[in-house]
């Protein structure tokens, strides 16, 4: 019997834990916050129910948090005349409001309840969670004890994203400086069941795709007609926007995937998921089962949550979200 021990002890020492990441807890507020999670939960079922569109906003705000500097919250953080912060970052200049939003709400509680213990990071994560959960995702456990960053600097967002124009091998090759593998990359980029895009990041594909056609011949045609109509006056109103998902815009499902192959994917990079070798088995997985995309999903979201998290030594809990406890320069 000694040898299976010996093994599942030497399999246990073989995964590849962080010091930041064996710091986590489910548990962490058990003590010295026990409404936390309560507390988020209400925060979110207000601001959604008043404003449909924050779940979305709220999980793109924690996948640009995550992806720059790691999940610290860094992206909360507003610039002043010492530094331009990570939010004001052209990439990130279309991040909703709501998302901000929720967070500093449920922050203003939390302060009241038990001051200077949970962190911004923390309330992202669980937020989003909750978000995803309340408009028909999955649910899945996140990990507590992040630390809000001390840096935040619109210089580092570029290269850290991923942008509507990339080629799959730039994708790829992003996710994967991250740790990801292409079916968690697949598994993320179904967020966009939910929410909307901003005509500008498509415009391309409906006016001046090629000297051929002046619309990409892989939109659908109704599909097309109706964008170029609602998108007409791009360029003067840059709010212009389209949902990601023209069927079930706000709830979380896996009608984003099924879209893809009948030419009803939004952006470049959507269209690109289901004609590349490396993707399309992904996508037409997910297309047809739901509970693995949920699954994969929930599973990658667990991941992503943890990446490059901040602990004691390198972070802090904000008194307040979009700012450092002391002036950085």
């Amino acid at each position: 019997m000694a040898f299976p021990l010996r093994g599942l002890l030497l399999l246990f020492l073989s995964i590849p834990f962080s010091e930041s990441e064996s710091n986590l807890s489910f548990k962490y507020y058990k003590k010295s916050c026990p409404d936390f999670e309560k507390i988020v939960s209400e925060t979110i079922t207000t601001k959604q129910m008043s404003n449909p569109a924050t779940a979305a906003g709220t999980l793109r705000l924690f996948f640009h948090d995550c992806m720059v500097e790691g999940c610290d919250a860094s992206v909360l953080v507003a610039s002043n005349s010492f530094n331009t912060a990570e939010r004001d970052a052209d990439v990130n200049l279309s991040l909703s409001g709501d998302g901000y939003e929720v967070v500093v709400k449920a922050k203003t509680t939390l302060e009241l309840t038990c001051p200077n213990v949970v962190s911004c990071a923390d309330i992202l994560a669980v937020a989003t969670r909750d978000l995803v959960t309340m408009v028909g995702g999955p649910f899945y456990k996140v990990l507590l004890g992040r630390k809000d960053g001390l840096v935040s600097k619109a210089s580092r967002v570029e290269g850290n994203l991923p942008r509507t124009n990339m080629s799959m091998n730039q994708m790829i090759n992003l996710f994967a400086s991250k740790g990801f593998n292409v079916q968690e990359m697949v598994a993320l980029t179904g967020g966009h069941t939910i929410g909307f895009s901003h005509c500008v990041e498509f415009s391309d594909r409906l006016y001046s795709y090629s000297k051929k056609h002046a619309t990409d011949p892989e939109i659908n045609s109704k599909f097309a007609a109706g964008l170029r109509s609602m998108c007409a006056n791009y360029t003067t109103d840059k709010t212009m926007s389209a949902f990601n998902d023209v069927f079930t815009p706000g709830k979380f499902d896996n009608m984003y995937f099924k879209n893809l192959p009948r030419g009803l994917g939004l952006l470049a990079s959507d269209n690109a998921l289901v004609k590349d070798p490396r993707t399309r088995p992904f996508v037409e997985l997910y297309a047809t089962n739901q509970t693995a995309f949920f699954h994969d999903f929930s599973r990658a979201m667990q991941r992503l949550s943890v990446h490059g998290v901040k602990t004691e030594r390198n972070g802090e809990v904000r008194n307040r979200c979009d700012q450092f406890n002391s002036i950085q320069t």
